[in-house]
């Protein structure tokens, strides 16, 4: 893996959790989304419209990618925010970020054709087996079922689009900025009329929370952006599981900051995570 492609996929973990911090801590509904959404328009579209200008690759296939992009992102928004609402961030973001590279790996694997090297494959379980362990293990008490729940599902849609968007960008070459842009005015426009009827917790989440809404609009789409452009030229087997260091600073945050405790066990497993990412950093 190169300097270039780790560096990125770092970058993006952190403003990956931090979104994600921000989202939970503000406890908003599909309004949130179509808010953050909607504020992220105009700091990405000057380069994304410019790129659909000039990209000289259009076709139906890069048309299908974007659609499906937008559909499965637009999903997984709306399955993570109503988890967040009902469960703890240090159990759904990890459970999520485990399931999801395991996916996109085997994915990635049987539809892209990419190779597994023994040693990304060994970095890869032990950062899966650190999130898992993270969040109470196999049999751990401290696991809620609904937020095992909600996070295997966001995990499944990670693993989804991470490959349909690694296709997207690494064969069909459509511009990683314009693949994220096209499902934030996805969201905006399908998620619009519900914002509407809530118009009045809009304003609020507006007036009292700007500068958080500001920062998960920057950073949601800074994140994936990234991660984008680290697939056009790095194998999803190692961005997958490469992510997950996101994970570390999820569950600090939610334990210290949100109070849901257990610390001292949670970092044990946040030292493995971080010697399977070495691993495969150096694979």
């Amino acid at each position: 893996m190169t300097l270039l492609g780790f560096s990125l996929v770092l970058t993006a973990a952190f403003a990956h959790a931090t979104w994600n911090f921000l989202v939970k801590r503000l406890n908003g509904g599909p309004e949130l989304i179509w808010l953050f959404g909607t504020v992220s328009l105009p700091i990405f579209g000057p380069p994304a419209i410019y790129l659909a200008v000039t990209f000289d690759g259009w076709s139906w296939l890069a048309v299908l990618a974007l659609v499906v992009s937008a559909f499965l992102h637009l999903i997984y928004f709306l399955l993570l925010q109503a988890g967040y609402r009902a469960g703890d961030l240090s159990v759904i973001y990890p459970t999520a970020r485990a399931t999801g590279p395991v996916l996109s790996s085997l994915l990635a694997l049987l539809l892209l054709g990419q190779a597994l090297p023994s040693q990304a494959a060994i970095g890869g379980a032990i950062i899966v087996l650190g999130v898992v362990m993270l969040t109470g293990g196999p049999n751990g008490t401290t696991r809620p079922l609904r937020s095992i729940a909600y996070g295997l599902g966001v995990g499944f849609l990670i693993g989804l689009y991470t490959v349909w968007d690694a296709w997207g960008v690494s064969v069909l070459l459509i511009p990683p900025i314009l693949m994220d842009f096209a499902t934030g005015v996805s969201r905006s426009v399908i998620l619009f009329p519900y914002a509407l009827k809530r118009w009045d917790n809009v304003q609020r989440l507006w007036r009292d929370h700007k500068l958080e809404v500001t920062a998960i609009a920057i950073l949601s789409g800074l994140a994936y952006i990234l991660v984008l452009y680290a697939l056009t030229f790095t194998p999803v087997i190692y961005v997958a599981p490469l992510r997950e260091v996101s994970v570390l600073i999820a569950v600090l945050l939610g334990s210290i900051v949100l109070g849901e405790g257990q610390l001292a066990r949670r970092l044990t497993w946040a030292a493995v995570i971080l010697g399977g990412v070495s691993i495969l950093a150096t694979s």
